[in-house]
């Protein structure tokens, strides 16, 4: 069985326990939930499954070449311990990967995608990037040369994903123990605020003892309430630009940055970081988290109705491409892949489109008074 196949049977888990989480908000009276972003978020994991037919081949390409040829010795994959190492390898890896992503502009360009939502609830653990097999390749390399088998290397990163999924949660409190082992909803929460006080904290995928070990790790505190989502908000509903938006800032600092050494620079420095001379002609107000207001253009009943109506039809429509993808030609998986992002990004329209004006029987609009 393929990833994309899993995936597909996890989908139901998936909606079931949104689902769950939302009804505990509601009756909570503490609901994380918006139609528009949550259709955002779920739509970019969406999409990052689509392309990940195509990108994934790249991470898969040169970890089995990396295997083959360059290993120092080839594990047995029929042994428990090997799945067990593999395991806690990966996750090792995966914190770097995770940490860099957050320290250098080039890698945050890739995964600025699952921190954009200005929510913070289920959906927002299926929001994820359609270009991180760009440089994600590179932190797993470790694995294939010290003869992790390609097959074992894949189900733990499955693995290490999917467990990913239920940490990010309102509803569920602190967990003693558990907390100080593990990555936990109150751990994952501080990662994902734009706080100073948590700002690039608790990378650990499984373990969060590796924050402990390389001092990344911060615990929530009850009197610092979290803000969520990123300093540079990406105000839109559009797939393509969420993905696209970091790198092409970066494209264009790089462009106008009057020295060679900083155009370089400008894709490997910590996120934020701009020329001199770029910021002096084209400055960016300073973030200030008491102005913080989130996106959240009006939508009207009708409009909610239509993005849902779409997205159900664009799920099963994904649904039936990933589980059939293997018996199509790369031609019939590409105009496929398009047709489905092109619903995905009609979505994010009409959830941006404003709301109509309402009008009184005077013929006045509400909005004119």
């Amino acid at each position: 069985m393929t990833g994309p196949q899993i995936i597909v049977l996890a989908t139901p888990l998936f909606f079931l326990l949104i689902g769950i989480e939302w009804l505990v908000g509601w009756r909570r009276g503490r609901n994380t939930y918006r139609v528009n972003d949550a259709l955002s978020s779920i739509g970019l994991g969406i999409m990052s499954q689509i392309t990940g037919l195509f990108g994934g081949l790249v991470t898969v390409a040169v970890y089995a070449v990396v295997y083959d040829h360059l290993a120092f010795w080839y594990l047995d994959a029929k042994s428990i311990a090997v799945w067990l190492f593999a395991l806690v390898f990966y996750d090792l890896c995966y914190y770097w990967h995770h940490r860099l992503g957050h320290t250098v502009a080039f890698f945050w360009a890739a995964h600025v995608v699952h921190h954009q939502s200005e929510d913070y609830n289920l959906s927002t653990a299926l929001r994820q990037t359609s270009s991180g097999f760009l440089g994600g390749w590179l932190f797993y390399l470790p694995m294939a040369l010290v003869g992790v088998p390609p097959l074992v290397f894949g189900t733990v990163a499955l693995i290490d994903l999917l467990y990913q999924y239920w940490v990010h949660t309102q509803q569920i409190g602190r967990l003693g123990w558990f907390d100080r082992w593990f990555c936990a909803p109150s751990n994952h929460r501080v990662h994902h605020a734009v706080n100073d006080r948590y700002l690039d904290k608790n990378y650990g995928g499984i373990l969060i003892v590796w924050d402990r070990l390389f001092g990344s790790y911060i615990e929530e505190d009850d009197a610092e309430p979290i803000v969520y989502g990123t300093r540079g908000p990406l105000q839109s509903w559009n797939p393509l630009w969420a993905n696209l938006q970091y790198y092409a800032a970066l494209v264009e600092d790089s462009w106008h940055a009057s020295a060679w050494g900083d155009k370089l620079r400008v894709w490997i420095k910590p996120p934020g970081w701009r020329p001199a001379d770029v910021a002096a002609r084209w400055p960016k107000p300073a973030f200030d988290i008491d102005r913080v207001e989130r996106y959240d253009p009006p939508l009207s009943r009708a409009a909610a109705w239509l993005a849902a109506s779409l997205f159900v039809a664009v799920l099963a429509a994904t649904t039936t491409f990933l589980w059939n993808a293997h018996r199509l030609s790369p031609a019939q998986q590409a105009l496929a892949a398009v047709g489905l992002v092109g619903g995905l990004w009609a979505i994010g329209r009409i959830c941006e489109r404003p709301a109509p004006r309402l009008a009184d029987p005077d013929g006045i609009s509400a909005e004119a008074r």
